[in-house]
């Protein structure tokens, strides 16, 4: 197949040709969404006239998950316009965003294809353009690997279901004498800035024919399905928001079943928790809603109304509590939507942190070989931030019908946009190790070593959405006698809520049944530092932590505090 290429770099042509002088079968690699309709033309003048079979298509790449172009537009016909006045290469997607339009009296720069163009704007003469053909030729992949080809788009790239082709159909026709290119959005601007001067000498092809050749089926790209007259003229605003394009979508891209994607998580027994599972698949509003249910154990729990653009993704989560008893766990998911039922899995490890308390110190334990250990290295997150997309309805309120009074009505033929809501959490928190109060020589943080220290971990959760945050509620201690290993008290908590607090469980080898741990009689003078993990504050993106210490210095030990004298012999 050879390109004939006009006022484009020959070099281009050379590579295209090499690119294509193979023959192989056709095949469709993509899905056309894509309408049509039109009607007889009205007579023009030597002036402002089109002939029929004077058109074409211009053709965009667009990244689908923020509606952007990523290819310069190219314009294809099977004619050879000597066209004088145009807009230069702009695509509709780009004056939906606010692109100007712009004169271009440049040299007008066009493909012509090998493999024909099926006929694009319908008209008397020739007959009504087939909607099918049209779309079994943007579907081809032949055509589709050349347009990869022409714009610069890897074809693999091309038909990742990333991207899609953004169709516009174009004319050429002369206008108060001179022969001009449009797209029809761009007809129907040029019809604004000439306060209407378009529409009353070419209406049947500028707000007919043309912006009616192509519309869409179903919505994509921002744009909605078109459900207005397929015969009669439309105004500008209906064609800037509704009519003159097509879009090709391709595998990847095509509605699909909800996908789960689940992460495994170790907690806590008989703690609040989050569980959460990414959505993503086809699209997700109120017309069209994602549901997703969780199994866990002999209960379930549903989330209703997840709400996600096509191409992009939602967070579900639940919030639930713990078994009382450590066991492994399997979570199913279920994911439904679009007729469709994806399901997956999450593994759960319960463990119980409160299984390893420090055994009964004794007054003559002894530890010559000990030494110092470096204090634990874990992982911490004090905050986390996430997002959820929320659906809100776009009106676009058209009129069908006559334009007499009583003939006709307001529809609305609006759709769905999303914003995306963004939410945070963050956790603070403070650590005190005291001398206990039983320890009847210890001085502010100083302390003689087989007396015992009391801890007390004051917590902060602050939120932008308490519904999706839990309590830090979860702080374990280790010591250095141990080498922060080994054993480990689990604290208890002793209120609720974002402002939690935690303090040492009543130890069951006090005499005083004090909040307590007996620092080991052997413990060499120096500081002593306690480690406290605090877990458990759960988000719908993983769980926040902090890691803390507070020390008192050991001076001395329990037995220079002992009396010893001769018993009173005359006792």
């Amino acid at each position: 197949m050879i390109y004939r290429i006009h006022r484009i770099c020959m070099l281009l042509a050379l590579v295209i040709f090499c690119s294509l002088m193979f023959a192989h079968p056709a095949y469709a690699v993509g899905e056309g969404n894509i309408d049509s309709g039109g009607g007889g033309m009205g007579q023009g003048s030597s002036e402002n006239v089109w002939s029929p079979g004077n058109d074409g298509v211009r053709v965009t790449v667009i990244r689908a998950s923020d509606r952007s172009p990523v290819t310069r537009p190219i314009d294809i016909t099977n004619k050879q316009p000597d066209v004088v006045y145009s807009f230069g290469k702009v695509s509709k997607v780009s004056y939906t965003g606010g692109r100007t339009l712009t004169p271009d009296t440049g040299v007008y720069g066009y493909v012509n294809p090998a493999q024909a163009l099926p006929k694009i704007v319908s008209s008397e003469s020739l007959g009504a353009s087939n909607i099918e053909e049209i779309k079994s030729y943007f579907t081809d992949e032949q055509v589709v690997r050349s347009i990869a080809g022409l714009t610069g788009m890897p074809f693999d790239s091309l038909i990742s279901g990333e991207y899609r082709l953004l169709i516009e159909p174009i004319a050429y026709y002369r206008f108060q004498g001179v022969m001009i290119a449009t797209t029809a959005t761009e007809a129907a601007l040029y019809d604004e800035v000439l306060s209407g001067g378009l529409r009353s000498r070419m209406v049947s092809l500028s707000h007919k024919n043309l912006p009616l050749s192509m519309f869409l089926e179903t919505p994509d790209l921002g744009y909605p399905a078109w459900s207005g007259s397929r015969t009669s003229a439309a105004t500008n605003t209906e064609i800037k928001s509704s009519l003159g394009l097509g879009i090709v979508r391709f595998q990847d891209a095509l509605p699909q079943e909800p996908e789960i994607s689940a992460f495994d998580y170790e907690y806590r027994t008989n703690t609040e928790v989050i569980t959460a599972v990414n959505v993503k698949g086809g699209q997700s509003d109120p017309d069209n809603p994602v549901s997703v249910i969780f199994h866990i154990g002999d209960r379930s729990y549903t989330v209703s109304n997840v709400y996600y653009p096509e191409g992009d993704s939602q967070l579900a989560w639940i919030r639930w509590t713990t078994p009382e008893e450590p066991q492994a766990m399997t979570i199913t998911v279920e994911a439904h939507g679009g007729g469709t039922v994806s399901q997956g899995t999450i593994r759960v490890n319960i463990v119980d942190m409160n299984e390893n308390p420090p055994p009964d110190p004794n007054a003559d334990d002894r530890n010559d070989s000990f030494s110092r250990a470096p204090l634990p290295v874990n992982e911490e997150r004090t905050s986390a931030s996430w997002s959820v997309w929320r659906p809100w309805w776009q009106e676009h309120w058209v009129w069908h019908g006559g334009s007499e009074e009583g003939t006709g009505r307001w529809e609305d033929e609006g759709w769905w946009e999303f914003e995306l809501n963004s939410y945070s959490a963050d956790l603070t928190a403070s650590m005190t190790v005291t001398p206990d109060e039983k320890a009847p020589t210890a001085n502010g943080g100083i302390l003689k070593s087989g007396y015992g220290l009391q801890e007390r971990v004051e917590t902060h959760v602050s939120t932008t959405q308490n519904s999706a945050v839990t309590p830090a509620q979860n702080a374990v201690s280790y010591f250095p006698e141990f080498r922060y290993e080994r054993y480990w008290r689990l604290l208890e908590r002793m209120d609720t809520g974002y402002d939690m607090a935690h303090e040492f469980q009543i130890n069951g080898y006090s005499t005083y049944n004090r909040r307590t741990h007996f620092t080991p009689i052997w413990y060499p003078d120096g500081s002593y530092t306690v480690y406290t993990r605090l877990l458990d504050c759960w988000t719908p993106v993983g769980m926040l932590s902090m890691n803390m210490t507070d020390s008192l210095m050991i001076d001395g030990n329990l037995w220079s505090d002992w009396h010893i004298a001769p018993q009173n012999p005359d006792s």
